[in-house]
């Protein structure tokens, strides 16, 4: 079975072809700056392109698929970030689901409405094709309610929602599979496990018996760990107090909190930590202070988000490191472990420099739980799941 599966953002679409008998990756690409001028196809093929809608660029993603011999789709599935309470495990989309999803645009108003286009783009261009939604949100659903609720009124939840869901749950299923094939390999437990996703996006769930039992982002991808722009937690009562003091409304705050904060709001530098590391590497630089700030923040507030999730397990038997920092920066899982010394958790100093850029495995030292370094596959996750879907 041939199966294409679609990442649809606000203004790109990301797209690989992937063959279930062996599951190879046939096709990689990328359409970035949909309505822009500076609209690129990149990937396989790399080219300029002039596209204003996600039904183009679904048509370009199918051209390039065709000239590279590969006409055959067979199936395609979706990441949606947001499911609510509804959507937990991966779904075949009819016209009635497509509505229900679309009711759901206001919890994930970045992510849902693009990934909801190119699902319609897909539906009316390839109308023959089963289209399988996977939800980010779905491998959160087993968290219990002590976990998932807030300390607010409970009608809130009974009438708006209002809990936790949780994201980057692709991922997380991912390496904690990964990582338990590993540890059973290797003859160790494998029952209660932390998998943190560092990317531009952050986000630390802790996993027990392959469950995810609970997890740092909330009801929004705002809360939790500090991350590239986004502030992570911060008291409430700032909203209503910002929005006096700035002459500013609630929203205006949020968008601060989600835009604004972050590395790139601490740094006033760059969201992207390898700028900030290659700094922090010259102690004389004009910068410097403020970018050893923002980094320390960074480290701690990372490290107080991993511990936490201990609570949730009863022991640590490994620590997963994953996305694009967690995979690259063997600096940055250098520094966060020496904060969780109290959780028996220690590096082996040459195995974590050797791991990076693309190579994976353990870095734990002897003695400590494993740390293993997994580079996740979210678009693998997702065609295995549409395989299964359709079957």
């Amino acid at each position: 079975m041939k199966i294409l599966v679609l990442n649809a953002g606000s203004s790109s679409l990301r797209f690989q072809l992937i063959e279930s008998n062996g599951w190879k990756r046939l096709f990689k690409g990328h359409i970035d700056g949909i309505g822009l001028k500076t609209c690129r196809l990149r990937g396989d093929i790399e080219r300029k392109i002039r596209v204003n809608s996600h039904h183009e660029a679904l048509c370009v993603a199918i051209y390039a698929l065709h000239k590279s011999g590969l006409e055959q789709i067979d199936a395609i599935g979706h990441r949606v970030v947001h499911g609510g309470e509804k959507y937990h495990t991966p779904t075949l989309i009819t016209p009635k689901i497509l509505k229900d999803l679309a009711k759901l645009n206001e919890l994930a108003p970045l992510h849902n409405p693009p990934n909801l286009e190119g699902l319609k783009a897909c539906l009316k261009l390839l109308p023959k094709i089963p289209n399988i939604a996977v939800f980010d949100t779905g491998f959160h659903a087993t968290l219990p309610e002590h976990a998932y609720l807030y300390g607010l009124p409970y009608k809130l939840y009974l009438q708006h929602g209002i809990r936790k869901f949780g994201f980057h749950g692709t991922s997380h299923a991912y390496v904690s599979e990964q990582a338990i094939q590993w540890l059973k390999a290797n003859k160790k437990t494998h029952k209660n496990l932390i998998t943190c996703h560092i990317g531009n996006g952050v986000s630390i769930t802790a996993v027990r018996n392959g469950k995810s039992v609970d997890t740092s982002m909330g009801f929004t991808p705002l809360e939790g760990a500090m991350m590239g722009t986004r502030s992570g937690d911060f008291d409430p009562a700032l909203i209503p107090f910002l929005a006096k003091k700035l002459k500013k409304s609630a929203s205006d705050i949020e968008s601060m909190a989600n835009h604004d904060s972050g590395l790139l709001g601490l740094s006033n530098l760059s969201s992207d930590m390898r700028p900030l590391w290659n700094i922090l590497q010259k102690p004389g630089h004009r910068k410097y202070k403020t970018v050893k700030r923002t980094y320390d923040l960074y480290v701690y507030r990372l490290a107080k988000q991993i511990a936490s999730m201990s609570v949730a397990l009863d022991s640590l038997d490994a620590l997963i490191f994953t996305a694009g920092i967690g995979e690259n920066a063997w600096y940055l899982r250098q520094d966060v472990c020496a904060q969780l010394s109290h959780l028996g958790i220690k590096l082996n100093t040459k195995k974590n420099r050797a791991t990076c850029e693309g190579i994976e495995g353990p870095i734990h030292a002897t003695k400590s739980p494993a740390i293993l370094v997994i580079k996740t596959n979210e678009e693998l996750k997702i065609a295995k799941e549409t395989e299964k879907t359709i079957k």
